[in-house]
């Protein structure tokens, strides 16, 4: 078996249709499989690949859970049914807008022995915004290394093609984490390095089910620094100071959320949880980015002193005026 496409599906029912015929829409002169880990939805999303699997018994590979597994656990899962050479993925939500996809990238892997990923370019649909369509990554196309993913994640899942045979099993670590894609292709990419083509392969879809995508931005950066710390020791600390790097960067978000959060409760007028915010901007070391000391101070005046730190503020300004 050449590929193995991996289709990861829960409560998917609006989306699983499209993201599996723009899989069997591929145009390829290999074998290919769909192995779809279909996590006990509660929706149809069930029914539906099962529907699939009716009209294609010789390429839809369903794996049903008796339960629901998680999206760690079920990836993990997924992973170890596929008997290609090469995986592509592609979440339930998802969708391939290229037709010779698959072919063009088993082409370049074939030709260069010495990458371990070969992605592309997504569009991104923002379910709440689709008048604003963004094109990830900006980054230039051409070749990359593993230095570059751990400083951030710079390709969309619904991209990429690994190959996969120098992985091994994949760590215990990761199916406790709640993001799975980033240290996953790290671990491939330690074998070899990844080749970004120039072109719009895939859709990425943002919408209020994403299991990632639905997490406040806080959450999303604690697990992002939760996981790096793991991969960094899976790693033997062979690239700590681009990790220990990312997760300063990470911090920083962290603090800088609060502080956001502290600045709209203030405009509220509600000091209560401004002081809420600000005791979350000190429990995540916030106090040690500089550039923002001085907003720190501000809101604590207010905070403290409420509506006759305002008036001091506003006669202040009027004796400079």
């Amino acid at each position: 078996m050449k590929v193995s496409v991996i289709v990861l599906a829960y409560n998917h029912e609006r989306f699983i249709g499209q993201a599996l015929e723009s899989i069997l829409a591929q145009r390829v002169d290999f074998e290919y499989e769909v192995v779809v880990g279909e996590d006990c939805s509660t929706d149809r999303t069930r029914e539906i690949v099962m529907d699939f699997q009716r009209r294609y018994p010789g390429r839809i590979v369903p794996l049903l859970r008796d339960k629901n597994m998680g999206a760690m656990r079920n990836m993990e899962a997924t992973i170890s049914a596929c008997r290609g050479q090469y995986l592509a993925l592609l979440e339930g939500d998802d969708y391939w807008t290229c037709e010779d996809k698959l072919q063009r990238q088993v082409d370049f892997l074939d030709a260069h022995p010495d990458y371990a990923i070969c992605c592309a370019r997504a569009q991104v649909m923002d379910e709440r915004d689709t008048a604003h369509r963004v094109i990830f990554p900006q980054n230039p196309a051409g070749a990359y290394t593993i230095e570059d993913l751990l400083e951030g994640n710079f390709f969309a899942t619904c991209t990429v093609m690994y190959h996969w045979g120098s992985v091994g099993a994949i760590p215990g670590w990761f199916r406790e984490m709640k993001l799975g894609d980033w240290p996953l292709h790290a671990l491939v990419a330690k074998s070899g390095k990844i080749n970004l083509m120039d072109d719009v392969m895939a859709v990425y879809r943002i919408h209020p089910g994403g299991i990632w995508s639905s997490q406040q931005e806080d959450g999303r950066l604690k697990e992002t620094a939760r996981m790096l710390k793991a991969l960094d020791e899976h790693l033997d600390f062979q690239y700590t100071v681009t990790i220990r790097r990312t997760i300063g960067h990470c911090q920083n978000g962290i603090a800088y959320f609060y502080l956001g959060m502290a600045s709209a409760a203030r405009q509220a007028g509600n000091r209560v949880e401004t002081a809420k915010h600000l005791a979350g901007y000190l429990r995540n070391g916030g106090l040690k980015v500089a550039s923002s000391r001085l907003a720190f101070a501000s809101f604590t005046a207010y905070t403290l002193f409420g509506s006759w730190y305002e008036a001091i503020r506003k006669a202040r300004r009027a004796r400079r005026g």
